[in-house]
């Protein structure tokens, strides 16, 4: 008879570009990795200084039979500096190869963007594209039993030109939710007034922004756990002593109707809590911003990108400077802080765009302001094909290494402009 198999799962982000994260995809494997018999341990490197010890430490005592690395990051996305984060991945590969000779496999949201690269620039043995939970229980029974591994969604082996496409579980509820301080439990590094637990209820996007990554990631059909999953798994984590969420869901008002009725569910369980999300600004009425503040919510991050229509148009976004007003407005009204994002110097954006951008965002008096200039190619994008229309990227770049879009006519003046509109706002970010 076979027996379970010992499961090491590693998060390699160590970058806390915007705040200390922890390990969601992860510990969603895990949860559904021991559901099914297999005995999991988990080893976070989030705050390690040295992270080959605990990966050492680890390997020796549980002696693993296969290890996954989630892959959070490529890159910082910061156009004049950019930081390359796969290098200490690397690394991470190579310390589990020393000490092991289990298969390594990888997955997370940076991996499944670029599958074919990162699986040959890290030098593991697998990796698994897009949703992990189904597609990883079913490698773990194969390599159980030394079966064929084709066929498996998702999966990506060295050499192999067709991989099976990723696959994509209509119904969430069939998957476990993390359980606290079990698969998703916080760095003893992270101060409390800093640790917001990631809590995710829909997955998949199809906005179609020009620019993003998420469809490669997450699909583009819109899948949501039940109302009651989701309120049963936020309750096991105030019982457990925390009261803090980011909810992670892409765009958390859409669908209003979905995003009003979890709202109520939160309220009538009363269960006392903070949270955060993120806000598209379209769709977005009093009613839910009211219900929402009951339910808890404290901050939005409002990804309006630009003030100009014209720009909004060219990135795709569905609303209008118009909705970005009155939806702001609309939260301030109710008491939740605003943070909003600029993302400067795409397609068609000129020196009078990005002014237009600047007193735009100035005159909604949000709580904090980051800009991004310039924006990071991914591929399958329609940012991507522009930029190999236009010469900025060859048709068959890779984009492992980070490229970015900036208009060629704010290449000299759009950073000059940026810094000395920051001067006197010392609430607005880069």
């Amino acid at each position: 008879m076979l027996t379970e198999m010992r499961v090491l799962l590693i998060s390699a982000n160590t970058e806390q570009i915007n705040m200390p994260v922890l390990p969601l995809g992860m510990a969603c494997v895990a949860a559904v990795a021991q559901n099914a018999g297999h005995e999991v341990q988990t080893v976070n490197l989030m705050m390690q200084k040295d992270v080959r010890t605990p990966i050492a430490q680890a390997i020796e005592v549980f002696s693993p039979e296969v290890i996954g690395i989630s892959v959070r990051n490529i890159d910082d996305q910061f156009m004049e500096t950019p930081i390359f984060l796969l290098d200490s991945v690397r690394d991470v590969v190579s310390d589990c190869r020393s000490l092991s000779d289990a298969p390594i496999v990888l997955g997370g949201a940076g991996y499944s963007i670029f599958p074919k690269t990162a699986l040959a620039y890290l030098g593991a043995d697998m990796g698994i594209q897009g949703e992990g939970e189904a597609a990883f229980i079913l490698l773990l029974e194969r390599l159980r039993r030394k079966a064929d591994l084709s066929g498996i969604p998702g999966l990506h082996l060295p050499g192999v030109d067709h991989p099976e496409m990723p696959g994509y579980t209509r119904n969430l509820d069939t998957f476990p939710i993390p359980l606290p301080n079990i698969h998703l439990a916080p760095h003893s590094g992270i101060k409390e007034d800093q640790l917001w637990i990631p809590f995710q209820t829909r997955r998949g996007c199809a906005m179609d922004c020009s620019y993003c990554s998420t469809a490669t990631i997450e699909g583009r059909i819109l899948r949501k756990f039940s109302l009651q999953k989701a309120v049963e798994g936020l309750h096991r984590y105030t019982e457990a002593g925390f009261h803090q969420f980011f909810f992670v869901d892409n765009t958390f008002n859409l669908p209003q109707s979905f995003a009003k009725a979890l709202c109520d569910a939160i309220i009538a369980a009363g269960l006392n809590i903070r949270w955060r999300c993120i806000l598209y600004p379209w769709k977005a009425d009093d009613a839910l911003i009211g219900k929402m503040v009951k339910a808890g919510c404290r901050e939005v991050s409002l990804g309006f990108e630009s003030g100009s229509e014209k720009i909004l148009k060219n990135l795709n976004k569905r609303f209008t400077p118009d909705e970005v007003v009155r939806i702001s407005e609309t939260l301030h009204k109710h008491g939740i802080r605003r943070m909003g994002f600029l993302l400067l110097g795409g397609p068609g954006e000129t020196l009078e765009t990005v002014t237009q951008s600047l007193r735009f965002a100035d005159a909604l008096q949000l709580e904090a302001m980051k800009i991004t200039t310039g924006i990071r190619i991914y591929p399958y994008t329609a940012l991507a094909r522009i930029a190999v229309s236009e010469g900025v990227i060859a048709s068959e770049a890779e984009l492992l290494l980070p490229k970015f879009y900036m208009a060629e006519n704010l290449k000299d003046r759009l950073l000059e402009t940026v810094s000395n509109w920051m001067k006197d706002r010392p609430n607005w970010l880069r």
